[in-house]
């Protein structure tokens, strides 16, 4: 077995992963997720899941509706699309739980970080759903604030494009992509890599980002082993270190 450059990973998910070719939650598109974790659990790796969900509810939609209010309802479901992952990891035999951070006994465990940590530490796949449990964050600072709180050593940004583009590719054929980047750079160039919060947040901790393109099959295990792929955030040692 090939020696992984990371030990423990938080792999951020969109909502929109979900979707697939339309449906809320494609049942295929997120086997094929599961698939690409197990893959990587089954090698020793520790992986943490935050998930969004944009999919089924996007609060920032709906202006005329009371802020908070919004919110929870899209921190609820985050926790549809946690328990559709768990139900996919199951069935091809990855031990999982999810945790949120609004209690609802009946299916998932509340976030306790000794707990969690303590799952990865017995290999088991940890989902994180319902956000930071507070309105007005995302889910990306949910992401930031879970992999500084369990010891991850770098989150993975899983996208539909292969990097940090300096324009959406989609409607820029000249946008060029970017394979290094340094927090700072993020920040003065405007990219949309993460929000400012959760941004600052990896860049006090000096936690690298990755983000890369999850609709290539193989590629979560690809960045675990240190493969050139995908756009590289860090502070300007890790950049300059990496492979």
């Amino acid at each position: 077995m090939r020696e992984t450059r990371f030990r423990r990973i938080l792999l951020k998910l969109s909502g929109e992963a979900f979707a697939g070719r339309g449906s809320s939650v494609d049942a295929e598109t997120t086997a094929a997720m599961a698939n690409q974790i197990a893959d990587v659990a089954r090698q020793g790796v520790s992986i943490a899941v935050v998930v969004g969900g944009g999919n089924i509810w996007r609060g920032k939609t709906h202006e005329s509706m009371d802020r908070s209010t919004a919110d929870y309802m899209g921190m609820l479901a985050t926790v549809i699309n946690g328990l559709a992952l768990q139900d996919a990891l199951e069935r091809i035999n990855v031990p999982s739980r999810v945790q949120t951070a609004i209690q609802m006994q009946q299916i998932a465990e509340p976030y306790i970080r000794r707990r969690a940590i303590r799952h990865l530490e017995k290999g088991r796949v940890v989902i994180f759903a319902a956000g930071t449990g507070n309105p007005y964050f995302t889910t990306d600072t949910t992401a930031a604030l879970r992999a500084v709180e369990i010891g991850a050593e770098a989150i993975l940004k899983a996208t539909k494009v292969d990097g940090v583009y300096s324009a959406d590719p989609f409607k820029d054929p000249s946008a060029t992509r970017f394979e290094h980047l340094e927090y700072l750079q993020v920040l003065q160039l405007g990219l949309e890599v993460m929000d400012n919060t959760a941004l600052t947040l990896c860049m006090d901790n000096g936690l690298p980002i990755i983000v890369f393109d999850m609709g290539v099959e193989g590629n979560i295990a690809r960045v675990v082993r240190g493969d050139h792929i995908g756009t590289h955030v860090g502070n300007a040692l890790s950049v300059a270190s990496r492979p």
